[in-house]
């Protein structure tokens, strides 16, 4: 019954919030639910002890607590800058993360104060300005709302709620700041930001582009100062998820290193693979989207390597609980959340059913293994990808299976090179050209492939009500059995 219980909990809160997240539900009714539901509980646990009645109760309960949840989280922004709307206006205030470098200029986001007031605005600022974390500012420009846009596959993208997620609720573009103080961030985060910038650096100097744009991809997540075209061109072949902080691809490295160690005791290697996670989340700054992939790179991990994937099955639900219950919105409008968590299930549930098919491809540098995930993680995002980005790439499969046998090499040889450019810039230059001729080989793979003819098509309206039905045969097919199991058997 605790682990009915357990299953009932976690899903009428994740039911709560993403039904919350679609519709408006009345905050009142919310709440006149959730006294409903705790009243029929106490009835059903010590009057008719009823166990069906207890589940339902104990649904209802928690799928109530989501919305509510979701309502507290839903904060709007202070009238004192709504008034100032489509106006120029002079704000002050600290930035707060570590500046978004694009090809042509940076993303800032900085907490605005005024009268006692606080609000996050996303500025868009000269690409030659020295800005940095921790740096107060003044700055003026025109305030403005963020709107949603048509991508180049036909689907809206929802640009407000993708900033509301992080409680940014206005933009300013292109416009005159000044840097008034420096040094005023949290220590720990400075310390993080200054080793990944020192790291970054070491990578840039030892390795040209575009090919150090790729290993800092790799290594450290950045992929925005690629240019339009090289994006494209991921995303045409189906391979900009190596450059994404996704748990699939700190996976990719981790398990890689446990290979490595794998001479030593299990339990060794399985450490080697997490404290190798735990170095990735500290290169690329202690980022919210490293940390949920680390999460999910972590439970993978350990679920592979212990071969316990009901145990661990548990543990990535509850996860997916917490991180929600932190911030609800990333439920229903964080895409690299929403991936890392289909990816994971694909690496710990699919992947295994998939190998079989593989058996022709030998074990050596672990091919069969890359090739298995990859086809499963695949498959299994799919639909996924185009319900929410319109996407299908035709070439996908084979310039990932070209792609992903070279890549956890190319990132350790990458992490060399910085970690020996730390010291001395001569120790890189032997690392860098490996570095080098390994990028190179990729990025000659994905430019192959993405000149294709038809190589991605575009399928702006694929219907919800598909997506919803594949992964409704995904579950019954990977968890039916279990679940009929467990809700069958005797208390």
């Amino acid at each position: 019954m605790k682990e009915k219980i357990f299953f009932t909990v976690c899903f009428g809160f994740i039911f709560g919030v993403l039904a919350r997240s679609m519709f408006f539900i009345d905050f009142h009714l919310a709440l006149f639910l959730s006294v409903m539901s705790l009243a029929f509980l106490l009835f059903f646990k010590f009057v008719s002890k009823h166990d069906i009645g207890i589940l339902i109760s104990v649904l209802m309960l928690l799928f109530s607590f989501g919305t509510i949840r979701f309502h507290f989280s839903n904060i709007a922004p202070p009238l004192l800058f709504e008034s100032k709307l489509d106006q120029e206006v002079v704000l002050m205030g600290k930035i707060i993360d570590e500046p978004d470098i694009r090809e042509n200029n940076k993303k800032v986001l900085f907490e605005a104060k005024e009268d006692g007031y606080k609000v996050r605005v996303l500025i868009t600022a000269d690409f030659g300005l020295d800005l940095r974390y921790g740096d107060e500012i003044k700055v003026r420009g025109v305030l403005e709302k963020p709107e949603n846009f048509i991508t180049d596959q036909g689907k809206e993208f929802d640009y407000v709620n993708y900033l509301r997620k992080d409680e940014i609720f206005y933009l300013m573009r292109y416009v005159d700041v000044e840097v008034l103080s420096s040094g005023h961030g949290n220590f720990l985060k400075v310390f993080l930001f200054s080793i990944k910038e020192k790291f970054s650096s070491k990578i840039n100097l030892a390795v040209r582009e575009p090919e150090s744009l790729l290993l800092g991809g790799l290594i450290l997540g950045e992929k925005s100062a690629f240019s339009d075209s090289l994006r494209k061109n991921f995303v045409d072949t189906g391979t900009i998820h190596i450059v994404s902080l996704s748990g699939y691809n700190i996976t990719i490295i981790a398990e890689w290193i446990m290979k490595v160690f794998s001479v030593f005791p299990q339990t060794f290697a399985i450490g080697a693979g997490i404290l190798s996670i735990l170095l990735f989340i500290l290169m690329t700054g202690g980022a919210s989207t490293a940390i949920r992939a680390g999460i999910m790179a972590v439970l993978a991990l350990y679920a592979r390597a212990s071969g316990r994937n009901y145990d661990v099955a548990r543990a990535l639900l509850l996860a997916g609980v917490v991180m929600t219950l932190i911030n609800p919105f990333v439920l229903y409008y964080d895409v690299s959340f929403q991936l890392s968590f289909l990816a994971t299930i694909a690496v710990i549930f699919f992947a295994p059913r998939v190998e079989k098919y593989f058996q022709w491809i030998t074990k050596s540098f672990g091919l069969r293994d890359i090739i298995s995930v990859t086809s499963a993680v695949y498959i299994f995002v799919l639909p996924f990808i185009l319900y929410k980005m319109g996407n299908l790439s035709l070439v996908a499969l084979p310039a990932n299976i070209f792609i992903l046998p070279f890549i956890p090499i190319t990132m350790g040889i990458g992490f060399l090179t910085g970690f020996a450019g730390l010291f001395s810039y001569f120790l890189s230059v032997p690392f860098g050209y490996l570095s080098y001729q390994l990028l190179h080989y990729e990025l000659a793979v994905v430019d192959f492939f993405a000149r294709v003819p038809f190589a991605s098509l575009s399928i702006p309206d694929f219907p919800l009500v598909l997506t919803v039905l594949i992964y409704a045969c995904f579950a019954y097919k990977l968890f039916g059995r279990d679940i009929k199991e467990s809700f069958t058997s005797p208390r």
